[in-house]
Formats: C-alpha cells, sequence, structure tokens
C-alpha cells in the first residue's frame, strides 16, 4: 500500500481501537448501550448526508442500495450493537482482541466469494492459532474487569460480530469500484439509524439526561470511531486486497489495550496476555502466508 493508504489504515485502525474504551467511558456517564450505539450512528449518517448534500446529493441506484442495505445489517447493525453489549462484560482490551480475529474471518469469506483471494496452508495453520488463542482466553475466565466480567457472554458477542464483519468485507471487496464509498458509508449509516433510533427509544427512552462528558463522547465516537474508519475502509479495498485491509484488526487490539489501561484503568491479567499472543501469532502467519501466495501468484 502507498504511505497514504498505510496513514489512512493508521487513522481507521486508532478511531476503531479507541472506539472500545469510549463506550465503555460513556457507559460510566450513565449513557446506556443503545443510546450508545443510536446515536454515534445517526451522527455520523447526518455528517455524511450534510457532506454529500454540499456536493449535489443525488439518488441512489438500485445496486448501491443493495450494497449499503447488505452492509448496514454485516458491517454495522450486528457488530455494533453485539460490541456494545460486550464491553457490558468485559474490558475494552478483551473485547478489542476479538478484532484481531476479523482478518481470519475475512480471508475464510474472501475464499469462496473472491476468485484471486484463496486460502492456503499457511492461512489455515493461522486461522488454527488464532482460534487457539480465542480458547486460551475462555478457559482463563479473565475479563478484564475483575469479577464484574462476564468473559464467555462478551466472547459470544464478540464472536458473531467478527463473523458478520468478515462476510461483510467479502461482499463490499466483490463490487469495489462499482459504488461509491463516501455514498455507501451515508447509506449504510442512515439505514441502520433507521431502525437503531426507535430501538434506543424503546428500550431506554429519549437521551434528554445525558451529561455533557457523555454528549463529547458520543461525537468522539460518531467522527473518529464511526465515520472515518468506515469511509476509510471502503476507499482502501478500492484498490488493496480485502484480505490485506482487514489486517486493520491487527492493530485494534493493541490500541484497546493501551488505551483502557491507560484512560480507564483496566487490568492486563494472564489469560489476555496468552490469547492476545496466540491470537496476533495467527494473525501474523495468516499475513505472511497471503503475501507469499501474492508474490508467487
Amino acid at each position: 500500500m502507498s504511505r497514504s493508504a498505510w496513514i489512512a489504515f493508521v487513522v481507521a485502525a486508532v478511531g476503531w481501537g479507541t472506539g472500545g474504551v469510549a463506550v465503555r467511558a460513556a457507559f460510566d456517564e450513565g449513557v446506556g448501550p443503545w443510546t450508545t450505539v443510536a446515536l454515534r450512528v445517526a451522527i455520523a449518517a447526518i455528517l455524511v448526508i450534510a457532506f454529500l448534500a454540499s456536493k449535489g446529493i443525488r439518488r441512489p441506484d438500485r445496486l448501491s442500495m443493495k450494497i449499503g442495505s447488505v452492509l448496514a445489517v454485516t458491517n454495522l447493525l450486528i457488530p455494533y450493537v453485539l460490541f456494545t453489549f460486550a464491553y457490558e462484560e468485559a474490558s475494552a482490551g478483551f473485547v478489542g482482541l476479538f478484532a484481531a480475529l476479523i482478518p481470519l474471518a475475512t480471508a475464510v469469506y474472501a475464499h469462496f466469494m473472491l476468485t484471486n483471494e484463496k486460502l492456503n496452508g499457511g492461512k489455515i495453520i493461522g486461522l488454527a492459532v488464532g482460534f487457539i488463542g480465542v480458547a486460551a482466553l475462555l478457559v482463563s475466565g479473565d475479563s478484564g474487569l475483575g469479577s464484574e466480567g462476564r468473559p464467555l457472554v462478551a466472547a459470544a458477542l464478540a464472536l458473531i460480530s467478527v463473523a458478520a464483519i468478515g462476510y461483510a468485507g467479502a461482499y463490499a471487496k466483490r463490487y469495489a469500484g462499482r459504488y461509491d464509498p463516501l455514498e455507501i458509508t451515508g447509506l449504510q449509516f442512515l439505514l441502520s439509524s433507521v431502525i437503531l433510533i426507535p430501538a434506543m427509544v424503546w428500550f431506554e427512552g429519549l437521551p434528554d439526561s445525558l451529561t455533557a462528558p457523555g454528549w463529547a463522547l458520543v461525537f468522539y465516537m460518531a467522527i473518529a470511531s464511526t465515520f472515518l474508519p468506515f469511509y476509510l475502509y471502503y476507499r482502501l479495498i478500492e484498490s488493496a486486497p480485502v484480505t490485506t485491509v482487514s489486517l486493520v484488526g491487527y492493530l485494534v487490539p493493541l490500541v484497546s489495550l493501551v488505551a483502557g489501561v491507560a484512560l480507564l484503568g483496566e487490568q492486563i491479567e494472564p489469560g489476555i496476555v496468552v490469547g492476545g499472543t496466540l491470537i496476533l501469532t495467527g494473525m501474523i502467519i495468516t499475513d505472511r502466508s497471503g503475501r507469499t501466495a501474492t508474490a508467487v501468484g
């Protein structure tokens, strides 16, 4: 990837990595999980629509609506809701580790959905090592929250999210070049908001009691952890293999762990260290196998 692409790659990783820390901080400010996810997505939708309107917004065609609808469900609704609830059960560092499985999930889906991104022996070994890491996390019982956490619940929610994101990545790559990344980002946010805002009102009511810090955290998540990462992600996969771009999952756990410890006083427990090391080892094996296969091909 080019230098500008790497900058975009890092910005997306920092945005998603600090998003989990911001979610847990928002919980401490009394912001409910439905309110957290609904407001961040709705604000991001407004930002994108306003920007598109300034450029002369056009009616999306049928293909864009189809792609936007699929990605709204698989790349936003499912992972954002489930990851948000996972942060109630475990630390930002613990949940963030599961983001490292996204490249593996993407590689599996890409094998079946794309013609030029097939699995090989090295990727399969990486997949196995990564899931051994997940098993180590679950066996240890360490959540990063001490006795308050429920790591099994957090892991289940995170793994479903990872599976959805992996599918979304391969799906978006299949249609790369046939849609405008900003338009798809806006459609994804807007369609998701239509579901999330009523859900927020139903489960938690209107956000009329949010504190100033709570609103600040919501706006941070909307801009830095929602709008920017998604837009940059779709822009990157226009010119790079989706399995390469999905390696942003390597950096997300590191950002989450460091930010969680530094800003929230979370615990880095032995199970998190062992499981995280194995997961990241699996990611490295997968990455190198993919580059070797590309060079040979």
